[in-house]
């Protein structure tokens, strides 16, 4: 079993920024990627970005370019997301994901998942 452990979540004001971390562990897993996702109240979860593991490549939801960076640390088996010129909007629960698929942009394609992570921006 895949184990990944969100830290990093909390209050901020808005323009502020968070750093999300997600730890994994447990029995080895080829991931394609290593996903971030958000799930506000009342809406649907939503794709936040994906950094493909071999590669590097980093992909992001329109409305994070520019404010938001994923990126991981190899050795830590950990992936980060920099959150920064936070909005109410960005109010959510944050779940990091791994998945063996392409379709990285897709929640329904990731295989394991965090417990979440709740980010509260106050205007």
């Amino acid at each position: 079993q895949v184990q990944l452990v969100e830290s990093g979540g909390g209050l901020v004001q808005a323009g502020g920024s968070l750093r999300l971390s997600c730890a994994a562990s447990g029995r080895t897993f080829s991931a394609y990627a290593r996903g971030w996702f958000r799930q506000a109240s009342g809406k649907q979860r939503e794709f936040v970005a994906a950094f493909i593991w071999s590669g590097g490549s980093t992909y992001y939801a329109d409305s994070m370019k520019g404010r938001f960076t994923i990126s991981r640390d190899t050795a830590k088996n950990t992936v980060y997301l920099q959150m920064n010129s936070l909005k109410s909007e960005d109010t959510a629960v944050y779940y990091c994901a791994a998945t063996p698929s392409v379709l990285w942009r897709l929640a329904e394609m990731y295989r394991y998942w965090g417990q979440g992570t709740q980010v509260t921006v106050s205007s």
